[in-house]
């Protein structure tokens, strides 16, 4: 006999049981995946909610004289 199909017959008898049902594994995938996304849309216009303070840096850290920090004047 080769050694394939020694690996072969060998194999037949080896069986790895999973602790939960296959379906439980995707089940607790997509939770968490679905717990991350509501972690995500919680920081959803969290800049648009401190507008005032951006402004206020904006005004007191002018780097290199520029008037616009965005560089759409260069």
């Amino acid at each position: 006999m080769s050694v394939v199909a020694n690996a072969i017959v060998l194999a037949e008898g080896v069986v790895n049981e999973l602790p939960i049902p296959a379906f439980f594994f995707g089940l607790i995938a997509f939770v968490i995946f679905l717990a991350s996304g509501l972690v995500m849309w919680s920081y959803r216009d969290v800049a648009n909610r401190h507008a005032h303070k951006g402004e206020a840096f904006a005004k007191t850290h002018d780097l290199h004289g520029h008037g616009d920090r965005t560089g759409a004047d260069h």
